[in-house]
């Protein structure tokens, strides 16, 4: 069955039959969510299927989940703000109400939303934007997909070049050091 990945979404893109996922990230998996009607939604889901909140993970992990979700959100953010000039704000949410297992929402807000949702939480929208085919995710949001990728991919090289230039800094430091003592 197509939707199959759905009822297993951790173990189908650990798998890597999720077709919602964007990138592996370095403590789960940046998706697409399965609803578009604010394009450019999407959600990081932990790694690892037992993991039911935050707090079951090791600080070091729990620190990369929500690193991750920070590079997720600005992902979105640069997409979003790219694609659509109305772009406000992304909002970013860990709630695990409905599903049992550790992810985060990532909601784009927009100057174009009605006047009495858009400074409310998105779970007030009305029950048909979840459910109307027309705000279902499809072939119609292969750029905003890529858009969202590509910017996934300029974060982590920025990140690694940081790093690195962090890592020689200190490599210099501790050199200078070295040459001081008798």
């Amino acid at each position: 069955m197509v939707d199959d990945w759905r009822m297993d979404r951790i173990g189908s893109a650990l798998r890597g039959e999720n077709p919602a996922v964007l990138r592996r990230l370095n403590a789960g998996f940046a998706a697409i969510g399965d609803v578009q009607f604010l394009p450019g939604y999407s959600v990081l889901l932990v790694d690892d299927p037992r993991v039911e909140r935050l707090s079951d993970l090791p600080r070091d992990k729990r620190l990369a989940f929500l690193s991750d979700m920070d590079r997720l959100g600005e992902a979105v953010e640069r997409a979003s703000r790219h694609m659509d000039a109305a772009f406000r704000r992304v909002n970013l949410e860990i709630l695990g109400n409905t599903d049992g297992f550790l992810h985060a929402h990532v909601w784009p807000r927009f100057e174009w939303e009605p006047a009495d949702l858009v400074g409310m939480p998105v779970w007030l929208y009305p029950r048909d934007r979840w459910t109307d085919k027309q705000f279902a995710l499809g072939p119609q949001h292969d750029p905003l997909r890529k858009a969202i990728g590509d910017e996934l991919d300029r974060l982590r090289s920025t990140d690694r070049q940081e790093c690195e230039a962090g890592r020689d800094s200190v490599i210099s430091q501790v050199a200078s050091a070295s040459s001081l003592t008798v």
